[in-house]
C-alpha cells in the first residue's frame, strides 16, 4: 500500500528533524528538559555512537528500567538507529521479575534510573548480581546471566560497578561517524525494534518482538485517526514501557511531528500543570488518570480550553466518565483504541468524527489495513454482528513473534495468520466493536452468561461510585456468583444492599451481585491495568471459598 511509510525509526526522527529542525520535539514541564527536532535528533544520535562505543552491536537486546525521564526517549531512539532491540522493563518489577526478563531477553546492557516509588532499583540490580559493585563497568560477568555486561545509571552518584548515562555522550567520540553511519543505513524497517513484554496475567510474561514497520505504521494511524498534525501538543503520562506510551504517544507524535510533553509520574496535579502551562491539545490516560483529575478539588481552577482530542483505553472506559471529559476538559474529539502488544498494539479505534455515543459505547472500527472478525472460541467459526465471540485481528501489525517461544506464538497467531486475542466482543452491521470482557472474564452462573462489563456501566452511573470491578467467584450451587469491588467518592458511603437493590431495579436477577466489597484501590499493573485475577484471588481468601474454588477446578 502506497500509504505505508517504510521507514526505520531513526530515519524517520532524522527526516521530521530535517523538516521542522527547530520547533520543540520534547519539553519536560518539572525539569530543565526541552529540545527541538533537530536538537533531540542529535542527542540521540551521540547517545547511539556512546552504546556502539560500550560494545553494544545491530541485533543486541538493551533493556531499560525507568519511568518516562528523557534518557528513557533518548534510550527508545539511540537504539533504533543503531539497530539494537529495545527491551521495555515494567517499572514496577521486583528481583525475580527482573531476573527472568534480563535472561529470557538475553539483554546485553541495562539503563536503569536509582529507583521507583519505594522499589530501589539499585538495591535489587546489586541483590541479583553481587558482583557488579566490584566488576569494571562495561565488563560484567554473570554465569547466571551470560549477556548482560553493562549496567548504565541515570542519575548522580553512579554506584559501583555502573556506568554513568552522561559517559556515552565522552565515549561518542572514540566512534567515528562513518561507522556510525554504516549500520544506520544498514537497517530494515522490517528488523525487530523494541521487545515488550505482556503483563504476564497468565503464565510467564512474554517478549513480543515488534518491528520498525509495525510500530511507525501503528503510530501513523492512530495520530490520523485523532486528525493529529503538526500543531498538536500531546501529554504523554502513560508508561513509555508499555504501547500505550511508547507507540499511540511517542509513534503517533513522531509521525505528525507533534510535539511531546511527557511527565515521569501520574499525578493530577502535575498533568493538569502540564496540560494548563503548556497549553496542549492533546492527553493520553486509563479511566483511573481521567478520574483522578475531575474529583481533585483544584480541578474548577485549571484551564483546559486548549483542549482537543486524546485517548482514554487500557482498561473499559465509563460511559459517564467519558463524557465529564468532552464537557469539562475540553476533549471534544476524544478517541478510543482497543488493541494488544501482539497487535503493535492498536486494532480497532474511533474517529473524531463518530458520534459522541459511538465514542463511548464502542472502541470503533477496524483501523485501515488491518483485518477483523469475531469468531467462535470453541469452533473457531466466524460469527455474525451481535453475536458474542473471540476478537481476532490480522495485518501489518501483527508481532514477528514471542521471543523463543514457538510453540507459545502458535497458540496466538494461527496458520492463516489471524491474531487471536482472548477478548469477547461484538460487531454491529456498521462495523463497530464492542469489547464485553475477557474469554476468562465471562461469567457462567447457573448456565447465564454474564458480562461484567455491562454490570460495571450500570455501577457507574451511580453518583456515590468512583470505580468498579465485577468478577466472578466461585459458588458451590451456581458454579460462579457475581461479586462487585467498588470504589466510593470521597464523602460517600453506601452498604452492600444499596448495591444489590440498584443493580436489581434495573438489571436481570442473576446480574445482581451475591457479594459487595468496598475497596479504596483495585491491583493494577503498572501500565495501569486492573487485574481481576488478583481481586478474585483476594476474594476467594476473604469469603472463605476455598471449597467452592476446589469444587471448580476438581
Amino acid at each position: 500500500m502506497s500509504d505505508f511509510m517504510s521507514v526505520t525509526v531513526g530515519k524517520l526522527l532524522e527526516q521530521v528533524a530535517e523538516q521542522y529542525p527547530n520547533d520543540q520535539a520534547v519539553k519536560y514541564t518539572d525539569r530543565d528538559y526541552c529540545r527541538t527536532w533537530k536538537e533531540f535528533n542529535e542527542e540521540c544520535e551521540r547517545v547511539a555512537r556512546g552504546l556502539m562505543a560500550i560494545g553494544i552491536q545491530k541485533g543486541d537486546h538493551v533493556a531499560i528500567w525507568a519511568t518516562n525521564v528523557p534518557e528513557w526517549l533518548i534510550t527508545l531512539f539511540a537504539t533504533a538507529k543503531i539497530g539494537a532491540v529495545l527491551v521495555t522493563v515494567n517499572t514496577a518489577y521486583k528481583v525475580f521479575e527482573l531476573e527472568y526478563l534480563l535472561r529470557q531477553s538475553d539483554s546485553k546492557a541495562l539503563v536503569m534510573i536509582d529507583h521507583f516509588k519505594k522499589n530501589s532499583y539499585v538495591d535489587i540490580v546489586n541483590e541479583l548480581c553481587p558482583t557488579l559493585k566490584d566488576s569494571e563497568p562495561g565488563n560484567f560477568q554473570n554465569p547466571m546471566l551470560p549477556f548482560l555486561k553493562s549496567v548504565i545509571y541515570v542519575g548522580e552518584d553512579t554506584p559501583a560497578g555502573m556506568i554513568p548515562w552522561k559517559e556515552l555522550y565522552t565515549r561518542a567520540d572514540s566512534v567515528p561517524m562513518k561507522e556510525f553511519e554504516a549500520v544506520y543505513n544498514s537497517l530494515d524497517p522490517h528488523d525487530v525494534v523494541n521487545m515488550q513484554y505482556t503483563s504476564g496475567t497468565t503464565g510467564f510474561p512474554k517478549g513480543v518482538m515488534l518491528t520498525h514497520y509495525n510500530i511507525v505504521n501503528n503510530g501513523k494511524a492512530i495520530g490520523d485517526c485523532m486528525k493529529f498534525t503538526h500543531d498538536d501538543k500531546l501529554c504523554i503520562v502513560v508508561p513509555f514501557f508499555h504501547c500505550f506510551g511508547l507507540v499511540l504517544a511517542t509513534m503517533a507524535s513522531l509521525t505528525h511531528a507533534t510535539s511531546m510533553v511527557p511527565v515521569d509520574l501520574y499525578s493530577p496535579v502535575k498533568v493538569m500543570d502540564a496540560l494548563q502551562n503548556e497549553k496542549c491539545t492533546a492527553f493520553h490516560g486509563v479511566p483511573t488518570m481521567y478520574i483522578g483529575m475531575l474529583e481533585h478539588p483544584d480541578f474548577p481552577k485549571y484551564d483546559f480550553s486548549h483542549m482537543r482530542t486524546g485517548i482514554m483505553a487500557g482498561s473499559p472506559c465509563p460511559v459517564k466518565v467519558m463524557q465529564q471529559v468532552v464537557e469539562k476538559m475540553h476533549m471534544s474529539e476524544i478517541t478510543i483504541t482497543y488493541g494488544q502488544t501482539e497487535a503493535s498494539p492498536a486494532t480497532t479505534m474511533t474517529t473524531t468524527d463518530d458520534s459522541i455515543e459511538l465514542r463511548v459505547t464502542t472502541v470503533g472500527r477496524h483501523m485501515p489495513h488491518v483485518e477483523t472478525k469475531i469468531v467462535d472460541p470453541e469452533t473457531g467459526e466466524e460469527l455474525g454482528p451481535g453475536q458474542p465471540g473471540e476478537f481476532c485481528s490480522r495485518g501489518y501489525n501483527t508481532m514477528k513473534g514471542y521471543y523463543k517461544m514457538e510453540e507459545a506464538t502458535a497458540q496466538v497467531i494461527d496458520k492463516d495468520g489471524w491474531l487471536h486475542s482472548g477478548d469477547l466482543a461484538t460487531v454491529d452491521e456498521n462495523g463497530y466493536y464492542k469489547i464485553t470482557g475477557r474469554i476468562k472474564d465471562m461469567i457462567i452462573r447457573g448456565g447465564e452468561n454474564i458480562y461484567p462489563k455491562e454490570i460495571e456501566e450500570f455501577l457507574y452511573t451511580h453518583p456515590s461510585i468512583s470505580d468498579v470491578q465485577v468478577i466472578g467467584v466461585p459458588s458451590e450451587r451456581y458454579g460462579e456468583e457475581v461479586m462487585a469491588c467498588v470504589i466510593l467518592k470521597e464523602g460517600c458511603s453506601m452498604t452492600e444492599d444499596e448495591v444489590k437493590d440498584y443493580v436489581l431495579s434495573s438489571m436481570a436477577r442473576h446480574k445482581v451481585p451475591s457479594h459487595v466489597a468496598f475497596m479504596d484501590a483495585f491491583p493494577m499493573t503498572a501500565s495501569g491495568k486492573i487485574q481481576k485475577f488478583k481481586l478474585r484471588e483476594w476474594a476467594v481468601e476473604h469469603l472463605n471459598l476455598q471449597g467452592a474454588a476446589s469444587a471448580e477446578t476438581a
